[in-house]
């Protein structure tokens, strides 16, 4: 089976590549050149999800069996304020997407998000009903019905506030954020009153996997099992790392100004992914042990 990846260039399509290619053909796509190693088992092509046409014209040339579409604009206050590009990218890039894999018959799995919820009665199962608080969430609940409406065979994997850790990372998250900064002694402050299920890169990856091996169809939640807060996240990560748990402050979401509205209490249900798929994730601070071994032996090698 040969697996398009787009968006191979981020967190997640990196990860993808790595655990796939070991087991299928991969082909990774991203825009602008390739922005690390590739492994062998899979090849990279440049890919443009917003142009119709490059995405048309690359997906007929390589005829992947499935396509894994992970490439999105998911800083939420930039969607807020470019509410153009976030409609590009994440609608019509994702209609492109949907429509060239469709024309092939391939199958197609889309990355969704715990932010097309109003953050009112969370944790969520699959059957629950969507209301977007923000533009990101608004986009990415359109992305999922265009999915749905082209490509009948499609699957849909919500997941929320990934993390991990990659050498080459462009931004950092929740854990790296906490850990550098109580390694420079800064006073640092979190919510308390917004709830997640934080969700190891790994973990994602790995429910991606599990999706097509059994060309699984419909909705998936794929996330962590703990369901915190990013204060109680920074107090786990200070613990593990022994750094200064005083320097962190609980605060809530009252006390920011932010363009984008943050649901407060999302997190996920699980057991759909577990007893359809298998599905078992890392609890929190498991995650964070994982990232601490992948750190070490970078700064090992």
């Amino acid at each position: 089976m040969k697996v398009l990846i787009t968006g191979a260039n981020g967190l997640l399509g990196q990860k993808l590549v790595q655990l796939l290619s070991s087991r299928t053909e991969v082909v990774a796509t991203s825009r602008g050149p390739c922005r690390f190693e590739l492994p062998p088992g899979s090849s990279y092509h440049s890919m443009d999800i917003t142009n119709e046409d490059q995405v048309s014209s690359v997906i007929n040339q390589l005829q992947p069996q499935a396509v894994i579409h992970t490439a999105a604009m998911t800083q939420v206050d930039q969607c807020e304020q470019d509410q153009e590009s976030c409609l590009s990218v994440n609608v019509e890039g994702t209609r492109n997407v949907a429509e060239a894999a469709e024309s092939i018959s391939a199958y197609l799995i889309h990355l969704s998000t715990d932010f097309i919820f109003d953050g009112q009665s969370g944790p969520y199962n699959e059957e629950a009903s969507p209301a977007p608080v923000n533009f990101y969430g608004e986009c990415k609940l359109r992305a999922e019905k265009i999915v749905q409406d082209i490509s009948q065979g499609s699957a849909i994997i919500r997941t929320i506030l990934v993390y991990g850790w990659l050498p080459n990372m462009s931004r950092p998250n929740i854990i790296l954020w906490v850990k550098e900064s109580l390694e420079q002694n800064k006073t640092i402050q979190l919510v308390d009153d917004q709830w997640r299920t934080p969700t190891l890169v790994e973990d994602l990856a790995q429910g991606c996997w599990l999706v097509l091996e059994k060309h699984a169809r419909g909705v998936y939640h794929v996330a962590g099992s703990d369901f915190i807060t990013p204060y109680q996240m920074a107090l786990q990560t200070a613990e593990y790392f022994d750094l200064d748990k005083e320097l962190i402050k609980k605060t809530d979401s009252s006390m920011f100004t932010q363009p984008a509205k943050r649901p407060l209490i999302t997190g996920f249900e699980i057991t759909k992914a577990a007893s359809e798929l298998g599905y078992k994730p890392h609890t929190f601070a498991e995650g964070i042990a994982v990232m601490a071994r992948q750190i070490s032996a970078s700064e090992m090698a």
